[in-house]
């Protein structure tokens, strides 16, 4: 490398040893320090030539600030790159093996799981049930996510009617709608046993995000699922 670069004229060596040795003084290791960064950023050596040869009042500072300036760029790009990366990872991870059109149309948006999928994961990436949910979405089809996502509104609007319509959580319609929660999420994702969906009916409330979802339906309803899903589990337990 030092010898093609010697042989362009873009580095040359300050003095030669009596054994033909090239010897490189500061100035000259400072140049090929410049040069070894322009050609890792990907400029062609013509290019790199030209940049060194330009007329500077402060070569030294000017040339840092180059540099600083075009490694930002490719610093930016590089996380551009690695976020878009991301997104498809997680998406896989999630079993959404649809395209960004298809994703919008099935859930409103092309950017699915987010905080959602991170705290899913961090909750449960090591259990059964999160793998099993992975393995079986993994397969699923844009139709198959366009069923599952209208039978869980369909389960959202119906606990939200039992509320409006005064039945108690631990009434017959509302630990029937909780059951039929838990089956949902067997068909469709894991083996949902009752202790599991307790710990969900727990997050339901706990976790502000999935509270603030459940009652912009309806006010209240993320408290009432909640012991719907609890009277439920005490139901089949002690029957």
């Amino acid at each position: 490398m030092l010898r093609h670069y010697h042989e362009i004229g873009l580095v040359h060596p300050h003095a030669r040893a009596a054994n033909g040795y090239r010897q490189y003084d500061a100035d000259d290791l400072s140049r090929l320090r410049r040069v070894l960064f322009y050609r890792e950023l990907d400029f062609g050596l013509d290019d790199i030539a030209a940049l060194l040869t330009e007329p500077v009042g402060d070569a030294a500072d000017d040339h840092l600030r180059r540099q600083h300036g075009l490694l930002r760029d490719r610093i930016a790009r590089a996380e551009q790159l690695l976020a878009a990366l991301e997104k498809e990872m997680e998406a896989r991870e999630m079993g959404m093996a649809l395209t960004p059109q298809e994703q919008f149309e099935v859930f409103g948006t092309d950017q699915v799981g987010g905080v959602w999928a991170d705290e899913a994961r961090k909750r449960w990436g090591g259990t059964d049930a999160y793998r099993e949910s992975a393995r079986r979405t993994a397969a699923y089809t844009k139709q198959d996510w366009i069923a599952l996502e209208a039978e869980a509104d369909a389960g959202l609007r119906a606990f939200a009617s039992a509320l409006v319509d005064g039945m108690p959580p631990d009434s017959e319609r509302a630990m029937d709608l909780a059951e039929e929660h838990r089956r949902y999420l067997s068909r469709w994702f894991y083996d949902c046993g009752y202790e599991l969906h307790r710990g969900l009916a727990q997050m339901y409330v706990v976790d502000d995000r999935f509270r603030a979802t459940y009652d912009a339906v309806t006010p209240g309803l993320a408290e009432y699922v909640s012991a719907a899903i609890e009277a439920n589990a005490t139901r089949h337990e002690s029957s």
